[in-house]
């Protein structure tokens, strides 16, 4: 196969926001009016790009249609650069969704590994090298073992080596990974994203392009607030134990309704989680909520004071 040039004109570089999806009350369908108002909400909050409907945006809930969309919506509303994560079950639907995301203006896509079904890496690398020669637009490979079949790292460098890909998300969580993926970057033209949000001072210092952060959803000024401090060679150390205090708590439970909850806390509708919560969990979250609603105005202070 050869590739057109999978690199963007201007390579996108900070915190990106791997946003919440809202959804309406009693439907599985996305709530058009609260997402612009949350893109709005973190252009306010100064972020450098938003990833849209990936694993954070619970794109598994959502027709095609609704996700293609978001992202027309989403590219029109936004002034900072959209990724949509085109990831399908079947290699026709990425296809189709990545078509109508670039037809739609964002900046690119995220393709994760097939999901669902269990495959070898042979299977998946193929699948990708696929992709990429029908969409023919800057991709990231979105590497996300948490939820998926993984990337593995020789895998993501060897299709990151063969020119196909704009770069990566690498949400594996693991140091030496992403030193792997980051000294590959370093001799091509490729972009390495850290989904990772508590490894985020240290991958960026080391070079990482950016972040894809879910925690920046609810609190995207403490993360922007991490990308200055680190732009300008100074101590991370405060705002990166306010990160990890809150990871820790996000952390309690299944992903993302905590997030979701405390987006909610900020002003934003989100509408109702996936499934109704056990009532101990729903004590604890209302405890979160609590312990949130307390927590914010001293980070909002930590934050700016950069």
């Amino acid at each position: 196969m050869t590739f057109m040039s999978a690199v963007p004109s201007d390579k996108i570089q900070g915190v990106l926001v791997a946003s919440i999806t809202p959804r309406r009350s009693t439907e599985v369908t996305i709530d058009f009016g609260a997402a612009l108002e949350l893109i709005d909400f973190f252009h306010d909050h100064k972020v450098d790009g938003i990833a849209l409907l990936g694993s954070t945006g619970e794109f598994p809930h959502f027709s095609m249609e609704d996700r293609a969309r978001l992202a027309v919506m989403a590219a029109k509303r936004s002034r900072v650069p959209v990724l949509v994560n085109a990831s399908h079950s079947t290699l026709e639907g990425s296809v189709s969704l990545a078509r109508d995301a670039i037809d739609a203006g964002v900046a690119g896509v995220l393709l994760m590994p097939p999901y669902y079904y269990r495959y070898d890496q042979e299977s998946i690398r193929a699948y990708c090298l696929e992709f990429a020669e029908q969409v023919k637009a800057p991709a990231y490979l979105y590497n996300i073992p948490f939820f998926t079949n993984e990337l593995q790292i020789q895998t993501s460098l060897d299709l990151l080596a063969s020119g196909a890909f704009a770069g990566i998300k690498d949400s594996s969580g693991k140091w030496e990974e992403f030193a792997a993926l980051q000294k590959l970057a370093a001799e091509r033209e490729i972009s390495v994203f850290v989904g990772s949000d508590v490894m985020y001072s240290r991958a960026r210092a080391a070079g990482a392009a950016g972040a894809v952060s879910g925690l920046a959803s609810a609190v995207p000024e403490l993360m922007v607030a991490i990308e200055r401090r680190v732009r300008s060679g100074r101590d991370t150390k405060v705002l990166d134990a306010h990160l990890n205090d809150f990871a820790d708590r996000v952390l309690s439970f299944p992903l993302p309704i905590a997030i979701r909850e405390a987006v909610a806390i900020r002003g934003i509708k989100t509408g109702p989680h996936a499934i109704p919560l056990a009532p101990a969990d729903s004590r604890r979250l209302s405890e979160f909520g609590s312990w949130f609603r307390a927590w914010l105005p001293s980070v909002t202070a930590a934050c700016k004071s950069v």
